[in-house]
């Protein structure tokens, strides 16, 4: 079983997915296959064959969740330190080429949401940031090429 990090609020997320794929997905699936097979002949079924494949996935999502949920582990956000770019940190950078200001939460693989400002600590740019303080001048070695960016703030 690997060992996944995440906050109270992802973890919380990540049961209420269960929840739903158990509670509401599953028997949706299952009311799905009787419909299917209360049509006749299984072997041109095509509504059956669906439905059983959905089954197959749901299942496969549900197992993946309940093992990522036993596995993980809560980090204490009371306890990050804000002297230096780490996980759960919420940093502001400005990239020095264009000037633009970015704010990002660096989180887990399992939390990233780029739409919520939350990049993943496997990511080239939370990578290169993790270490470093207020001030400092970070080259990163990005998709899109060599970027520097200056960290202006380091929070929770």
């Amino acid at each position: 079983m690997a060992i996944s990090y995440m906050t109270k609020a992802g973890y919380d997320k990540k049961m209420q997915e269960l929840a739903h794929l158990e509670n509401v997905e599953r028997p949706a699936v299952v009311q799905a296959i009787v419909e299917a097979r209360e049509k006749g002949d299984l072997s041109e079924n095509a509504e059956y064959d669906a439905a059983r494949e959905r089954q197959g996935m749901l299942e496969a999502k549900i197992a993946e969740l309940k093992s990522l949920i036993a596995g993980a582990r809560i980090i204490d956000e009371s306890k990050i330190n804000t002297d230096e770019v780490q996980l759960l940190t919420k940093v502001t950078i400005k990239n020095l080429g264009n000037n633009i200001q970015m704010t990002y939460t660096i989180v887990t693989e399992t939390e990233s949401n780029l739409k919520e400002g939350k990049i993943s600590i496997t990511t080239p740019i939370a990578k290169g940031l993790v270490g470093h303080k207020v001030g400092d001048v970070v080259e990163i070695q990005a998709p899109a090429g060599m970027m520097k960016f200056e960290i202006l703030d380091i929070a929770v």
